[in-house]
């Protein structure tokens, strides 16, 4: 039976159908309209999505979301980078009563690594972390093929590691975490560039306030990565996002070397850190995948 896989994201909301064999169709992407509110997102989501359960035999939802919830009870906790009031909304229970189906939540950064994990760059690997970069920098974790979410049901925050404790404040309120100097928002601003990708092209062309964030930006993932890869070993770590899919080797080759640079006890050879393969539909796809095991899948 298909499932649906919805990423739910502050610019754009992507669909996509996963069937029971894998195959992947990618339906739609539209704007997301967060301004509107909760209320008018949710109401307008679910009407699209009943149209296709009518037409596509739907047997379960699964969406991806920029924050966290209430792992038992679907309420919103943290909503990153989607205006609006969000915190209290009980989004398990309106997608659920919604539509008719069984509904799985996943944060979007998770349902990026079960994907590649899964169908992607990461298929086959026994442990497994994945990246996003953009506006904010998500993680995940992937240990014997299922995410690892810790006791908390929080676990995977990769960026979210101290790694400069005199470092700027960041969004989630820690001083000094990765994602505050490596995130699309601190490149741009160190550098006074429109976007992320002018920041790199500064970069190849040697601009140097354009390279002096970059390298800063690969300083602080590349201590981060370097705890996961000293404290978990992964097979592989695959990294994706806008920044890494547009810039490929651009944006991996100063992260890379910045994760050797502070690794000693894994030989570098071992170490795996490679380009995400399933472009911008993997939040979409994973939450799909999640929505399956709901009916007895993989």
């Amino acid at each position: 039976m298909n499932v649906l896989g919805i990423d739910l994201g502050a610019t754009n909301t992507k669909l996509v159908i996963l069937s029971d064999s894998d195959e992947i169709e990618v339906l739609e992407a539209f704007p997301t309209r967060g301004e509107d509110g909760a209320d008018v997102v949710l109401g307008r989501l679910i009407d699209r999505v009943r149209v296709l359960i009518s037409e596509r035999g739907i047997g379960a939802v699964g969406m991806g979301t920029p924050g966290l919830f209430d792992p038992e009870t679907g309420v919103v906790e943290i909503f990153t980078n989607l205006p609006g009031q969000w915190v209290g909304v009980p989004l398990l229970d309106r997608l659920r009563t919604g539509l008719g189906l069984p509904v799985t939540l996943i944060n979007d950064a998770r349902a990026f690594t079960l994907a590649e994990g899964t169908l992607g760059a990461g298929k086959g690997a026994a442990v497994m972390a994945g990246l996003t970069l953009g506006t904010g920098i998500g993680g995940g974790l992937l240990v014997g093929g299922e995410l690892f979410h810790g006791s908390t049901g929080s676990a995977g925050e990769i960026s979210h590691q101290t790694v400069d404790p005199d470092g700027p404040i960041c969004g989630c309120g820690n001083q000094g975490c990765a994602e505050a100097s490596a995130s699309a928002d601190a490149l741009t601003s160190a550098t006074g560039r429109d976007t992320v990708e002018d920041v790199y092209r500064g970069y190849v062309n040697g601009d140097e306030e354009c390279v002096a964030a970059v390298e800063r930006a690969a300083a602080s993932l590349g201590r981060a990565l370097a705890n996961i890869v000293t404290v978990l070993g992964p097979d592989v770590i695959v990294i994706g996002g806008g920044p890494a899919s547009h810039g490929g080797e651009v944006v991996l080759e100063p992260i890379r070397r910045a994760t050797l640079r502070n690794v000693t006890l894994v030989p570098h050879e071992d170490i795996r850190i490679v380009r995400a393969e399933l472009g911008s539909e993997a939040g979409a796809i994973g939450a799909a995948i999640a929505a399956r095991s709901v009916l007895g899948g993989d």
